[in-house]
Formats: C-alpha cells, structure tokens, sequence
C-alpha cells in the first residue's frame, strides 16, 4: 500500500496535487486530518497547531499553558509533569507529531502534506518523498487569487512561510528542507501543473525504479 509524502513551497499546489494523488490511488488525504488529530489529544485549536510549521516557535508557547489544563486519561493518555522545569513541551510536541504520522502511515495507502512527514519517515522504503516548487511569480499569481491579497503582502508572506517552513526541518531533523537528496521526486509545478505532476507521482509509485550497480 503506497505512502507519499508532500513537502511544498507555499502556493506551489500541495493540497491540490495531493487530492489528485489520493483520488487515483484510493487513498487518504492526510493535512487537516493530521492537524485535526493532534489538536484534540493536546486539546487546542486546530489553527494552532496549523501554524506550527509556519511558526514552529510560535505554538509552544500556547502548549505550554495548554499541558497545564491536560488530566490524567485524556489527550495524549498522559499527565504532562507541569510545571517540573525538567517537562520539555518541545520534545513532547514533536514526539505527538511523529506519532500521529507514524499510526496514518502504518496503515498505508496514505498521500501525507507537509509535517515534516518525509523527515519523520525516512528509514521506511516505501515511503515516496515529493519536494514540489514553483517560480515565485507562479506561486504569487496563486496566492494572490486564493488570500485576496496584494502583491507585494503576497511576497511577504510566501518568504516567511517557506523560511520558517526550512526552520521547522532544520530545527528538528537538522536536515535542509530543500536539498534534493532528501526527496526521491522534485516537481516544478509551474512548469507541468497539478495534473501531470500528480501523474509523475504515480508513475513513480506504481513503477518503482530499483537502483543497479554501474558495470565494470
């Protein structure tokens, strides 16, 4: 059962790309869901923990005084040690995360956006990593559409969300977000469009390439 793993740039079509993925393979979608999840076993707002990848210091803040309220048996199943200054609220959100990826990905068949899943996920061999990317007038055009925002607020915003994206990575995996190593698929989104970059997807996870040793 196929697992695909989406890293993006803002604006260059993850969710799209990842909708048609999962419609040809009959697969689950997992971006909000994932954010819906971990949001209810820590027992915050989803728009919260949606901004932790765009923000990845921002949230912990707010969980600090959400493990406060947490009671034994509920959330995560734990009753977090606040305020022993000894509790790393860090740790526990990333251990969260890469739960919840590590369960939806267990059961395959499973398109996952973002998260940070391909990081998460590295050591599994079926996993299919995709890095999708787009000019920055591309993704401008797009985003501009999608927030009703001007132009130059638009830049503002796509810049901060990619380098806080990059730090999210660099912070917890200390991997960099966009080298091409990392991903086994890089797709100019600009340049095909959703369709045929989901296509490129499928193509690679039903017709896995097997790496040969060079003759010699």
């Amino acid at each position: 059962m196929p697992i695909v793993t989406i890293s993006r740039q803002y604006g260059a079509g993850g969710s799209s790309v990842a909708g048609i993925v999962a419609a040809e393979l009959g697969a689950e979608v997992v971006d909000k869901t994932l954010i819906e999840t971990i949001a209810r076993r820590l027992e915050i707002a989803p728009s919260d923990v949606a901004a932790e990848e765009e923000r990845p210091r921002t949230l912990l803040e707010r969980l600090v005084r959400s493990f406060s309220t947490l009671e034994p048996g509920m959330g995560v199943g734990w009753s977090p040690p606040y305020p022993d200054p000894m509790f790393d609220a860090r740790k526990a959100i990333i251990e969260l995360t890469e739960q919840v990826i590590n369960e939806v990905a267990a059961s395959g068949n499973v398109v996952i956006v973002g998260r940070g899943a391909g990081f998460v996920l590295h050591r599994r061999p079926d996993v299919f990593r995709v890095f999708l990317r787009a000019p920055e007038d591309v993704r401008v055009r797009v985003l501009m559409k999608r927030l009703g925002l001007g132009n130059a607020e638009v830049r503002r915003k796509m810049h901060e969300t990619d380098a806080n994206r990059a730090a999210y990575i660099h912070q917890l995996y200390k991997h960099d977000w966009c080298d091409p190593d990392e991903y086994d698929l890089i797709v100019n989104t600009g340049r095909l469009g959703y369709a045929a970059t989901a296509e490129l997807i499928l193509r690679g996870v039903r017709e896995p390439v097997r790496a040969t040793a060079p003759a010699g």
